[in-house]
């Protein structure tokens, strides 16, 4: 058989498909429009080619894929939105070819139907708690972080750091612990003439130790020891806090508070450290006035007064037997009264104790430190009136609380200096046991040291 070979120009492509006619040949893809005007843009749907023996190139049309085959159909350009440039008068691209399926020729995403089970959100669905809890923990750690530093600086402002220990001289070499001078003093400074006659302060000059406390701490539980301002001392060489000029010691004994009363904290720094040979790293000092405020602050203070009640004209002490609460004026009528106790100087040191552990209990309590309505108010009454050394930091503040608490809680033990007799109205000390006592405060030991 002979064969024939026509050649095909491409201008002489064929004008239509096998199955075309001429009425609808402007209606397939790839042809111009018969319209007048320009043709907007339209999208091309995916043509999925047959498989063998389905039609060719050139046999059949191709047929387009199954709803929801090939790949997902696109959104219809802007063009396309108010006129069917294929003449259909529904403004969709598509028009009919798939039947009157809306979701797809809206141009969605297959299953994306708006609040249907395949759409991108759900707006019904429940809250993320887990989310919401973890940011809420955020938030509150967020704020107690800002709000503790902020309490930090503000009451690190607050203290009198006035004492400079640097200006004492010979001190002796420092121990195991932290040993705190926490010192009464009666300054009437800033007391109105009203206040001085409520609290029954008088009105003298100046001030002297009203009382002394050695306050150590350690790995064994806190010691408190009271210092007699009686206590029989030799004052020696020093160094004027305020001139700079040595003092030389003339080897008299005098009571203690004359210490504090001829060159203030820091000659009674160097008094006590000469006197008993223990450093003192730490000095705190708190007047008339800060004391009251303080106890005030907190709501008074539960105190059990011994059978037979306390009377002090010269205090202001009046208490009957039995538990009651202290407010600040009966607090320092209290641990200032002196003349009504039968042992004078060593039975007041020990209402002192017995007060200030009470009064380190109490404030330390959930309704104190987690109520900033009460907080803040001890904490600024207190910062206010309280002078420490120029080292004394927040931290060591605390951590002297905290010692006070312990004494009053059983941790620690709370005693006078032992005394030996006396000489005059001075009390002397007992060489031997005082020798042992500093001996175990320095090397942090379990005091085994009884005191009067």
């Amino acid at each position: 058989m002979a064969r024939h070979c026509t050649l095909v120009r491409m201008n002489d492509w064929p004008d239509a498909w096998a199955d075309d006619s001429r009425d609808n040949r402007d209606n397939r893809y790839g042809r111009g429009s018969a319209n007048t005007q320009p043709e907007g843009a339209r999208v091309m749907r995916q043509v999925q080619r047959g498989q063998g023996g389905q039609g060719g190139p050139y046999g059949q049309a191709p047929t387009a894929p199954p709803y929801g085959g090939g790949v997902p159909q696109q959104q219809p350009y802007a063009g396309d939105q108010g006129q069917d440039p294929y003449g259909n008068g529904n403004g969709n691209s598509h028009g009919n070819s798939y039947g009157n399926d809306s979701g797809y020729n809206t141009g969605q995403v297959y299953g994306g139907g708006s609040g249907g089970p395949g759409s991108m959100r759900n707006p019904g669905a429940a809250p993320d708690w887990r989310k919401r809890i973890k940011w809420t923990a955020i938030a509150v750690v967020t704020g107690l972080v800002v709000v503790s530093v902020g309490t930090y600086f503000w009451a690190d402002s607050k203290l009198n750091r006035q004492v400079d220990l640097s200006k004492v001289i010979d001190r002796p070499d420092g121990g195991s612990g932290t040993n705190y001078l926490i010192v009464g003093s009666d300054s009437r400074e800033g007391m109105s003439s009203a206040e001085k006659k409520a609290l029954h302060t008088g009105s003298a000059e100046g001030k002297r130790t009203d009382s002394m406390m050695i306050l150590h701490t350690g790995d064994n539980g806190p010691t408190l020891v009271s210092l007699p301002r009686d206590s029989d001392v030799e004052i020696p060489t020093f160094v004027g806090s305020e001139s700079g000029k040595t003092y030389k010691g003339t080897g008299k004994h005098m009571k203690l508070n004359a210490a504090y009363a001829t060159d203030g904290p820091e000659l009674l720094v160097r008094t006590v450290e000469f006197n008993t040979g223990l450093r003192i790293d730490h000095y705190v000092e708190i007047g008339f006035a800060g004391f009251a405020n303080i106890v005030d602050a907190v709501g008074g203070v539960d105190l059990t007064i011994p059978k037979g009640g306390l009377k002090d004209k010269k205090s202001g002490a009046n208490f009957s037997a039995g538990e009651q609460t202290l407010n600040g004026e009966q607090a320092l009528a209290f641990v200032r009264t002196r003349y009504a106790l039968p042992g004078s100087d060593l039975d007041r040191t020990k209402n002192q104790q017995k007060f200030l552990a009470a009064l380190a209990s109490q404030t330390a309590t959930p309704g104190t430190l987690l109520n900033p309505f009460k907080l803040y108010p001890t904490m600024s009454a207190g910062l206010d009136t309280l002078i420490v050394d120029k080292d004394m930091g927040l931290f060591d503040l605390a951590d002297m609380f905290w010692a006070m608490k312990g004494v009053t809680g059983g941790d620690g033990k709370s005693m006078n200096m032992p005394i030996s007799g006396s000489t005059g109205s001075n009390l002397v000390w007992d060489k031997a046991k005082v020798k042992t006592l500093v001996t175990e405060l320095k090397n942090d030991e379990k005091v085994t040291v009884s005191g009067n």
